[in-house]
C-alpha cells in the first residue's frame, strides 16, 4: 500500500483499520484495550474508524496491543550523513541553519 499517495483522512483510515485488525487477531473487544490503555472506548473508536486522534491515543493503544515497537519502523533513528559527519567532525547537530536567502 503506497500511503505516500493517499490524502490525511486516507493515512488515519488505514491506520485505524491496522489497529482494529491487531485487537481483533488478539481476540480482545474494545472495552478490554481501551481499559488496559487508559483511554475511553470512544477514543478507540475514533481511531479504528480513521477519525482523528491524539498521538498519545495512538501511542497508548500500541503499547496495549504490544505493537510499540512499531513505531520504531515508522520513524527509524536518523542518522548523519557522511558528508554531515565529516562536517561536524564528531560533535552532534544542536541548531538548523535555515533556509538562506
Amino acid at each position: 500500500m503506497n500511503v505516500g499517495a493517499m490524502n490525511d483522512r486516507g493515512v488515519l483510515a488505514e491506520m485505524g483499520r491496522r489497529v482494529q485488525v491487531y485487537r481483533l487477531n488478539l481476540n480482545l473487544t474494545q472495552a478490554t484495550v481501551a481499559e488496559k490503555a487508559g483511554v475511553s472506548r470512544r477514543a478507540l473508536q475514533r481511531l479504528e474508524t480513521g477519525e482523528a486522534c491524539t498521538l498519545s491515543t495512538l501511542i497508548r493503544v500500541l503499547r496495549a496491543l504490544g505493537k510499540l515497537d512499531a513505531l520504531d519502523s515508522f520513524l527509524p533513528e536518523p542518522g548523519l550523513s557522511p558528508l554531515q559527519l565529516a562536517k561536524l567532525r564528531g560533535r552532534e547537530r544542536k541548531r538548523a541553519s535555515g533556509g538562506r536567502t
